[in-house]
């Protein structure tokens, strides 16, 4: 077996555990069960939904992190873990290495999204976390991606690496 194969191979599909939406900027985030995926505006509901500018508009259209990296985050900062809703992101997935997914796509419920690149901790987790909360994220923030085919993503949904055009 080559490198090649080995980017390929994947022990199984991760799980979404928790979906959250920033509707206005530096506002609470909502925490929902669903959310509509559109490959022209993002996740609807979520305040970079339909955003133009900046360098980062489409390649941030969703943000991603590893539930097994909370409680990482959390024993930096002295915690059993950390509320997702303070990190800002809106997927928390399970039982899947989301580095993993670079150069990808991957299927979401009904949606299919392409890694754009590594999600790195703001200066606000500074002041949301406490001191030290930047450096607790670095390394740990997630990843962003891009919807290149809208749908529904649900809580429990699976997130499936398209290898190949088929997962």
């Amino acid at each position: 077996m080559n490198i090649k194969d080995l980017l390929k191979s994947f022990p199984r599909a991760g799980r979404v555990v928790w979906i959250g939406l920033r509707p206005e900027r530096r506002g609470p985030v909502a925490v929902v069960e669903q959310v509509l995926a559109s490959e022209e505006e993002g996740l609807l509901g979520d305040h970079y939904a339909g955003r133009r500018d900046g360098p980062a508009s489409g390649k941030r259209h969703v943000t991603l992190i590893q539930a097994e990296h909370l409680p990482a985050i959390g024993s930096y900062l002295g915690r059993d873990t950390v509320d997702p809703a303070e990190l800002r992101r809106n997927l928390v997935v399970s039982g899947l290495n989301l580095l993993t997914l670079k150069d990808t796509r991957f299927r979401i419920g009904k949606a299919v999204l392409e890694y754009t690149g590594e999600c790195h901790p703001c200066t606000k987790m500074e002041a949301t976390l406490g001191p030290g909360g930047y450096n607790a994220v670095r390394g740990h923030g997630g990843i962003t991606a891009r919807v290149v085919e809208g749908g529904e993503i649900r809580l429990g949904d699976a997130v499936e690496v398209l290898v190949d055009g088929a997962y």
